[in-house]
């Protein structure tokens, strides 16, 4: 007679729960699948129906922490550190308070945002802030409609240096991506609308491929994309002078 034991030993293992199989190069389309299902059976839990979008730097800080971190190097305690160092780091700081003015904004533009959003008549979610996920920008957007007692997503990434999500995502919507590809998805699949406040080799990276993919008309919608903070990307950017080149077009 069998032994109903030694035959439950021996029996193989499903393969949606080989989990040595799921993590391998084979397993990788569904990884890839996994990353697009279950972030839209949440988005469906969650009756978000369409999102605003916060690009910007991760590097900026709230005025308050900027402030802060200047008056304590104005007034520095145990060793000096040499001149030179001392008076880089004092500008890095000034140049902070400066550009804390963005992270203020953003704050204060998600807030009226969601806001205005919580006024509309609808059973499903609107308009609902959306970021990275991460500091800086993110979390100034994130904060300011967490502020307005509005939902909020963050669309974090997996990276080797770990960005952390910040504490102003909504906990149902707090994502974690490993692939950028499948978060940049995320970004463009139910937006209305991108603002793009100064950053980096981010920001631009994620602001170019929406431009692109708005171009070559691969967008289901239109997607209003707003460029905020004119004195800074007119140094960065100069969109003009590709148009004037005939390398994009005038309306693009």
């Amino acid at each position: 007679m069998d032994d109903p034991k030694k035959n439950e030993a021996n029996r193989a293992h499903l393969a949606y729960e080989n989990s040595k199989f799921l993590n391998s190069p084979d397993g990788r389309p569904l990884r890839i699948l996994a990353e697009y299902a279950e972030p839209l059976a949440r988005f469906r839990h969650e009756r978000v129906q369409d999102t605003v979008v916060f690009f910007g730097s991760a590097r900026f800080h709230s005025r308050s922490d900027a402030e802060e971190e200047l008056t304590l190097l104005d007034r520095p305690g145990g060793m000096a550190p040499a001149p030179e160092e001392e008076q880089r780091k004092v500008r890095r700081a000034e140049m902070s308070v400066q550009m804390a003015r963005y992270y203020e904004d953003a704050r204060r533009l998600a807030y009226l945002l969601t806001q205005w959003s919580m006024s509309i008549p609808s059973r499903r979610r609107r308009f609902v802030v959306t970021t990275g996920g991460g500091p800086g920008i993110m979390e100034a957007a994130n904060r300011g409609a967490r502020e307005a007692g509005g939902e909020t997503i963050g669309l974090n990434i997996k990276l080797p240096f770990e960005q952390m999500p910040n504490p102003y995502i909504s906990p149902a919507l707090n994502f974690e991506f490993h692939y950028f590809f499948m978060r940049k998805l995320w970004f463009a699949y139910m937006s209305k609308a991108l603002v793009v406040f100064p950053g980096g080799f981010g920001t631009l990276d994620e602001l170019f491929e929406v431009l692109t993919l708005a171009q070559t008309d691969k967008l289901a919608k239109k997607i209003i994309v707003l460029i905020y903070g004119e004195e800074y990307w007119r140094k960065v950017v100069n969109l003009e002078a590709l148009a004037d080149a005939g390398t994009i077009s005038s309306d693009s």
